[in-house]
């Protein structure tokens, strides 16, 4: 569900709302001639940053939520922990609308737009729910509607704060939702169907290439993963044109692993479950394509697609087998679980025949790198010092951050192979940086990046799901180029 946004001005004590949100000081400020004053008073003393307080209150405003401290100024820290509590609380109150009222804390170098990006993100994260395949779901109204209070010199910003915000949710629930189905729904036919539906959109187009086209087109690193699986690969291409006709797009190029059991190198049982999650690249490059769409962004926007699934059986790739991929370079499969690179090295191959300005891979590729930066920051490898630089900061401002890693010629050395143009990896010792050195051969002189997301793209275990990442980064990433 997407929750609709909009603004409020006047007197926040004169709504008409299920659920007015505020800091201490405001509540203090609307309620001291109210019958409510002393009760206000008393719970609202001795609130900390990410302490909140509900007031049920019998009148046209049925709850107050008081947040954080009374502090004239804010860190971005103390702001997002303010900002979390409030969204978790308020997805805990059974209402269907609230009036938020935090944006007129002061946050050091943070003007009213980052304020309400930050807020509602982190509100429709909290409200997401994924129980499509319950027999019984939770019966909790949530909000549906959220208005921002703002006054007349800040509503501007506040309004082009909640388009943004709107788009992204709208990416975000699409990239999530892909995300959590189970493989044997979500499978490259289906991400095609999904896929096909943005064709649906304004000035968006799709095109899917099924296995026959790939083959004819020389795709043979892409086809040696697909080979095994009874469900057949697809490369889809959705253009999303909202930009000056002849100006080269943004490429977004997604990894669509549906399922990844290893091939014949096959994984170890244990959490194979989460290998459904192996699609979150091309789940997060549909997500800030379709954000993209439903912000109006006057951009060029070109996403690929690598679908396919890695399956044993008789018609599997096999360790030592030799594939000539789109580019004409031949390849010596060591490991058929290293099967992300095969297909997004045509992806890529592919994607500068249709001449992008830049290029931006996606994907859950490397355990390595996991192991490397955990869950809190996905990988960035680029040959473009300046790329690098403008996703740093996007991902520092939207919260959704990257770490640059190394791509070191002496890390190209690992890849070498005595019988092809290079093997698929490059042994145990900087397993993502081989992996990426290995893409960056596809890519060339074109400028491109690589995010590596095997860390950020889902959270494991009993509250496993998709996290979205790193669709904020992407979407704020094109918002910057505006």
């Amino acid at each position: 569900m997407i929750m609709k946004y909009s603004t409020k001005v006047g007197n926040a004590g004169e709504y008409k709302t299920g659920c007015l949100v505020l800091t201490p000081a405001r509540a203090r400020s609307i309620f001291r001639t109210t019958k409510h004053r002393d009760y206000v008073e008393r719970l609202t003393a001795d609130n900390a940053h990410g302490k909140t307080v509900v007031l049920a209150l019998p009148d046209k405003i049925e709850n107050v939520l008081v947040v954080g401290a009374d502090e004239k100024r804010q860190s971005e820290s103390d702001f997002r922990k303010n900002v979390d509590a409030a969204a978790n609380a308020l997805a805990q109150i059974s209402v269907t609308d609230a009036v938020w009222h935090l944006n007129d804390i002061d946050v050091t170098n943070r003007d009213v737009y980052w304020k309400t990006r930050n807020a509602l993100s982190t509100l429709s994260s909290s409200l997401y729910r994924f129980d499509e395949h319950k027999s019984s779901r939770e019966k909790v109204s949530r909000p549906r509607r959220v208005a921002i209070h703002a006054d007349r010199r800040t509503r501007t910003n506040t309004l082009r704060a909640i388009r943004h915000a709107q788009a992204l949710d709208a990416g975000l629930e699409l990239a999530k939702n892909l995300g959590n189905q189970p493989p044997n729904i979500c499978n490259p036919g289906y991400l095609a169907r999904e896929s096909r539906k943005l064709g649906r959109l304004p000035k968006t187009s799709v095109r899917v290439l099924d296995e026959k086209q790939m083959q004819t087109m020389g795709m043979g690193a892409f086809m040696s993963v697909t080979r095994g699986s009874e469900n057949p690969g697809k490369m889809i291409v959705v253009r999303y044109n909202g930009g000056r006709k002849g100006v080269a797009p943004i490429a977004l190029i997604g990894k669509g692993i549906t399922f990844d059991s290893g091939g014949i190198s096959l994984k170890a049982g244990a959490g194979m479950d989460e290998m459904k999650f192996d699609m979150a690249g091309a789940a997060s490059v549909l997500g800030a394509t379709r954000a993209a769409i439903d912000g109006q962004l006057p951009l060029n926007v070109l996403c690929i697609v690598a679908a396919a699934e890695n399956m044993p059986s008789g018609k599997a790739s096999r360790p030592g087998d030799i594939v000539t991929t789109h580019s004409g370079k031949t390849v010596e499969i060591l490991n058929t679980d290293a099967e992300g690179r095969l297909v997004l090295c045509d992806a890529i191959s592919y994607a500068k025949t249709l001449k992008p300005s830049v290029i931006i891979d996606v994907a859950t590729l490397t355990g390595a790198c996991v192991v490397a930066l955990g869950s809190h920051a996905s990988a960035l490898y680029s040959n473009d010092d300046a790329l690098t630089r403008s996703l740093e900061e996007a991902g520092q401002y939207i919260q959704d951050r990257v770490w640059p890693m190394p791509l070191w010629d002496e890390y190209q050395q690992q890849l070498s192979s005595p019988f092809a143009d290079m093997s698929n990896i490059g042994g145990r010792e900087a397993g993502s940086i081989t992996a990426a050195c290995f893409l960056s051969r596809f890519a060339g002189s074109v400028k491109w990046a690589h995010l590596d997301i095997a860390g950020t793209a889902y959270r494991g275990g009993i509250h496993k799901g998709s996290t979205g990442r790193p669709v904020p980064l992407l979407f704020q990433y094109l918002i910057d180029r505006l």
